[in-house]
């Protein structure tokens, strides 16, 4: 898949000639899904066997409304590729996008965006994603062949780099035995973006603590931002000289305004760039708009202030990253595409002599974008917990005084963090991580194809009218497990996922887990398409019995699987209110037993029916069945 005006491109011709298989081109200059699925159809009639799918659409670094061109058209392709039919593993390459070591500078950070949202991608499309490839900057016929052999499958890389005829694979290892080195401290003027919110305000405490003569806090309600007078009044009790600016860092005129305000007697010595939007949501749905706001906080403001204060021979240039660039989180492509761009500059200004520090931070605890409510509660899901923000702050000053440019810092619960990282689609990335390879072998599902087979066999032996309920109560297990709930009592199946607060990480993997359990490829979209268990369930039926599953004969077992459905979100005691408790009971044989004051347990106020759930009294009822209880 090329941009549109890069086929003669010789980069792009040696590219493809190394490749060594029959290329079928598609070239497209729109991000929209409908236009490139048109194109893809076009190109690949009904049938055309499809080995794999290579885009070249980063080479479209041009930005457009804050955000690299060949980032709107990386995601209308992913999505394209799903309404077309290709189920091929799609591989992006990027030119110079990444760095290797401390003397291969990345040229091109704008493209590392690819990066960050194909890591993303690898989860929310485990089935269809190939991986991430950087090609070095000039055309080189012995990095062409080596990307062949990594496309043709070498050892299951996923994210490698080609240099020369040598391929370098990405790895994520665990931080070696710290050295004795002194948190970075200053007496100058360290400007703080999002300096007025949960995460600057933090910084700058420890900054002042430390002895900074004048802290520039920036954000866009400056001194309207909520608690500003009294973080201004703690900094100053610390002894810091404080301004507060409103001002949006991505403005070029509002910030060199800033800069040009500081004043000579205390010149500015350092730079933290906190500042961040979330807008989160899978790629399916993802638009170019709904990155726009993202990259103009994190990418725009960053590039900005690497430019204005290029001359200014800062001690410390800290950029505030996210964990989602470096190992992906699904419901966050945009984030982690600006993100990743935050660590190819900090890359870039190491290599040319500059100060720099990327650190793509976990979850921070006592507040932040991600320190309430579904982000919060996402990043504990995955086994990401929140840090304690004066750890935080002190790994942070350490890290600028070392020599890293990059580094991940976040608190891992490896167990978990295996299950959501690696039990759907274990990733090379993470194979050095201390106990990572066995905990993935130690889930290891089924052959392909096996978990289908296995509850295709067991739906088939049951009557038709409990194959339906056998699969509402996988869903409803399944999404209890995804919420943290104890059980599925919670989990009604007519409750909406959106109202059980299942957001976009936990939409996903929901998928992923139904996708094990059935040994189905189902869509990432699969709870907005079927926004209830109940309808997840018969959607998975129809999946597994080819829409024979028995059910739909009016009158019969479609009306019985309706009845099931709708009852079994009513709470027990409401029943027993209605009088519907009792001739439920006496269905099934049990209700002829005095119910008594004795609490015998065989009656309808007895304590074995008050422990029955819902589900199980209602399948009872209907099936005739008492040997259920």
């Amino acid at each position: 898949m090329l941009p549109e005006g890069s086929a003669a491109d010789p980069w792009v011709t040696t590219v493809l000639d190394g490749i060594g298989a029959d290329v079928v081109t598609v070239v497209t200059g729109s991000t929209d899904r409908a236009v490139i699925a048109a194109a893809l159809t076009a190109q690949l009639p009904a049938g055309t066997p499809v080995a794999g799918v290579v885009s070249l659409l980063a080479l479209r670094d041009e930005v457009t409304g804050d955000v690299p061109d060949g980032v709107g058209l990386t995601t209308g392709l992913l999505q394209a590729l799903g309404d077309a039919g290709v189920d091929a593993p799609l591989w992006c390459l990027t030119r110079g996008a990444v760095s290797t070591g401390t003397t291969d500078r990345p040229a091109r950070p704008l493209q590392a965006a690819i990066w960050g949202l194909g890591r993303v991608a690898a989860l929310e499309y485990p089935q269809r994603w190939g991986g991430l490839a950087d090609l070095p900057e000039a055309p080189d016929p012995r990095a062409a062949a080596a990307l062949g052999a990594v496309l043709a499958g070498l050892d299951g890389e996923d994210q490698v780099a080609v240099r020369g005829s040598a391929v370098l694979a990405r790895r994520l290892v665990p931080a070696p035995p710290r050295e004795d080195t002194a948190a970075w401290t200053t007496t100058g003027t360290v400007l703080v973006t999002g300096g007025t919110g949960a995460l600057g305000g933090h910084v700058a405490r420890r900054l002042a603590a430390d002895g900074a003569g004048h802290l520039v806090l920036l954000g866009r309600r400056g001194p309207d931002a909520p608690g500003v007078d009294a973080l201004r009044a703690e900094l100053e009790a610390l002894g810091a000289g404080v301004t507060v600016a409103a001002c949006d860092a991505a403005d070029r005129e509002q910030l060199s305004a800033v800069l040009a305000a500081i004043p000579a007697d205390r010149p500015l010595t350092g730079v933290v760039h906190a500042a961040g939007v979330l807008d989160d949501g899978i790629l399916d749905r993802l638009t170019p708009q709904r990155y726009r706001e993202v990259f103009r906080s994190k990418v725009t403001a960053a590039l900005l202030l690497d430019e204005l204060t290029a001359d200014a021979g800062l001690e410390a240039f800290v950029l505030f990253s996210s964990a989602s660039s470096a190992v992906g989180n699904p419901g966050q492509a945009n984030y982690a595409a600006a993100n990743a761009v935050l660590d190819a500059l900090a890359e870039q200004r190491r290599a040319r002599g500059a100060a720099a520090t990327s650190v793509s931070w976990g979850v921070w605890g006592g507040g932040g974008m991600a320190g309430a409510g579904s982000a919060d509660d996402a990043a504990r899901r995955t086994g990401i917990a929140a840090m304690d923000p004066a750890l935080a702050v002190e790994t942070m000053l350490r890290l600028v005084a070392g020599t890293a440019p990059t580094a991940v810092v976040a608190e891992v619960e490896l167990d978990r963090f295996a299950g959501a990282f690696g039990g759907t689609r274990p990733s090379p990335l993470l194979r050095e991580f201390p106990g990572y390879a066995e905990l993935v072998a130690g889930r290891a599902g089924p052959r392909p194809g096996a978990a289908e087979d296995d509850l295709a066999a067991t739906l088939a032996a049951l009557p038709p009218a409990r194959r339906l309920d056998t699969l509402v109560d996988l869903v409803r297990s399944r999404a209890a497990q995804v919420l943290g709930y104890p059980g599925s009592d919670d989990v009604g199946p007519e409750r909406s996922f959106r109202d059980l607060g299942i957001d976009s990480l936990g939409a996903v993997e929901l998928r992923n887990q139904l996708g094990a359990a059935t040994g189905l490829g189902l869509p990432a979209t699969l709870v907005f398409d079927h926004p209830t268990p109940a309808a997840v369930a018969r959607y998975l039926l129809d999946e597994l019995t080819g829409g024979d599953a028995g059910t739909d004969e009016p009158g019969t077992d479609g009306e019985e699987a309706g009845i099931r459905a709708a009852l079994a979100t009513v709470p027990l005691e409401r029943l027993r209110e209605l009088g519907v408790l009792e001739p439920l009971l006496r269905l099934i044989g049990r209700g002829e037993e005095p119910a008594g004051d004795d609490d015998t347990g065989t009656g309808p106020g007895g304590t074995e029916v008050d422990a029955m759930s819902v589900d199980d009294l209602v399948r009872a009822a209907l099936d005739g069945r008492p040997d259920d209880l």
